[in-house]
């Protein structure tokens, strides 16, 4: 009895802690179908009364250059994250090159680097490459944040691949490319996923790297949208909360699609796939 009335009480607190949690999204989305009069109201409505589309015409009629602009993006920083973090992670995992240690090491220090750092050094190095304002700039400056998590990611879990299996695809004539792309690579999928979902994760939200390296042209990602969008239209709430709700549906697709694979890709080394 005392059992089940802990479990009970644990199942109470934490629903109310995942309500207390989630109920700025919730907010969210209630206001994004709220009239601005009846957000004015004192207290406001918790549920849509009166609810109106407005906002989401207002998104799809301004926002959508900017939502284009980021999901291109997202996926060029995932492309360039893959390309430069596997084969890194598999060098470090199997190859063991001299100085390994001291690499990863280096790539746990670059994680602690704070943004506005890097984005002030970029500045600097676009503006001379001629790459200011640009979604090449951008995707660059993106992938330095993913591409050392990544490639630990990638070593963790490409250590815990069984040689017996490389040395299978050796025996049989196997390059060191050729096993790599037709053995590491697949069997590192949870890997890969996890490597993808947080490469455009970090791409999609970022702020810092858009507002220093692309203040202006028409290749601002939907951060920068939603920023001058509250500035143009700091009376509109239920616009600008359409806007953050459709700016929120990739990331929360991705992550209900792609949780089962995060989940085995962050705990490789610890776990065999």
């Amino acid at each position: 009895m005392n059992k089940a009335l802990k479990r009970r009480g644990k199942t109470v607190v934490g629903v109310v802690l995942t309500a207390l949690m989630l109920f700025p999204v919730y907010w969210m989305v209630n206001a994004s179908f709220t009239t601005d009069a009846n957000l004015r109201k004192n207290p406001p409505n918790l549920i849509p009364i009166g609810g109106t589309l407005a906002g989401y015409r207002a998104v799809l009629s301004q926002q959508l250059p900017y939502l284009s602009n980021s999901l291109l993006i997202g996926l060029l920083t995932v492309a360039l994250t893959l390309v430069v973090s596997a084969p890194a992670g598999y060098a470090l995992a199997k190859l063991r090159p001299k100085g390994g240690g001291i690499l990863s090491f280096a790539l746990l220090v670059a994680q602690m680097i704070p943004g506005i750092i890097m984005a002030m050094g970029f500045y600097a190095i676009l503006l001379s490459t001629g790459w200011i304002n640009t979604i090449p700039g951008l995707v660059v400056a993106d992938s330095t944040i993913a591409v050392p998590f990544a490639v630990l990611i990638f070593t963790a879990f490409m250590s815990a691949i069984p040689e017996e299996l490389l040395q299978a695809a050796v025996t049989d004539g196997a390059g060191r490319f050729r096993t790599f792309w037709s053995i590491v690579l697949p069997v590192s999928r949870n890997a890969v996923v996890t490597v993808s979902l947080f490469a455009f994760l970090w791409a999609w939200s970022d702020f810092v790297f858009a507002s220093t390296l692309d203040s202006g042209g028409g290749n601002q990602p939907i951060t920068l949208g939603i920023y001058h969008y509250i500035g143009n239209n700091d009376q509109q709430w239920n616009a600008i909360m359409a806007t953050a709700v459709v700016a929120s549906i990739p990331a929360t697709v991705l992550l209900v699609i792609a949780q089962k694979y995060v989940a085995a890709g962050i705990t490789a080394g610890s776990v065999k796939d």
